[in-house]
């Protein structure tokens, strides 16, 4: 039996079922490998965001405060502070404090906040907000922090020596922050 020209023509023209096959294997295996390269792609993309944010956040200062009854003690315990300034509202007269060892005494502001709050009953309690600038060591790069803090104070009368003023709390209220938002902080915050 032989075909005829028209027969083999018809025949050349269909694929066959292998045919159809391996072309489905190779269009499944180029699928599979550009899925597979996307993947690669969005890991690598994912594990170096997230080693930059974990780098962020280990470079970020957190002050915190230990308390005492005349001062806080300021510290960060991934960091080397180098350098602390301290800036009070210009409503109590106290200048800008850039002390040897990062700390907060009461002594630099106990006289104006005790004339501010004269004359009202001697147990009172309130909040002064600082704007602490702090230098530190990140690694070896030198780097500069800026936030706007609540010093808790309270005052209480004495028998002898008038009233006195003690030192309750250390408590972060914002992360950078000026001069305007100090005193914005300080009129919201101001005893009456």
């Amino acid at each position: 039996m032989s075909e005829t020209a028209d027969q083999a023509r018809t025949r050349r023209r269909w694929i066959t079922l292998a045919e159809l096959v391996a072309v489905a294997g190779v269009v499944i295996a180029a699928l599979t490998l550009y899925l597979n390269v996307s993947d690669r792609r969005a890991d690598e993309a994912a594990r170096a965001a997230s080693a930059q944010k974990e780098a962020t956040a280990q470079s970020r200062v957190a002050l915190t405060g230990t308390v005492d009854d005349a001062s806080v003690t300021l510290k960060d315990p991934r960091h080397d502070i180098t350098d602390t300034t301290i800036l009070f509202p210009k409503a109590l007269g106290v200048g800008k404090q850039a002390p040897v060892e990062p700390r907060i005494d009461a002594d630099m502001f106990r006289k104006p906040l005790l004339k501010l709050t004269d004359g009202g009953p001697d147990t009172r309690t309130g909040r002064l907000p600082v704007l602490i600038t702090t230098r530190y060591w990140d690694g070896d790069t030198t780097r500069s922090a800026r936030g706007l803090y609540d010093i808790i104070w309270r005052t209480h009368g004495r028998r002898f020596f008038g009233r006195a003023l003690t030192i309750e709390g250390f408590r972060l209220r914002q992360t950078g922050g000026d001069a305007a938002s100090l005193e914005s902080a300080w009129a919201a915050a101001k005893p009456r």
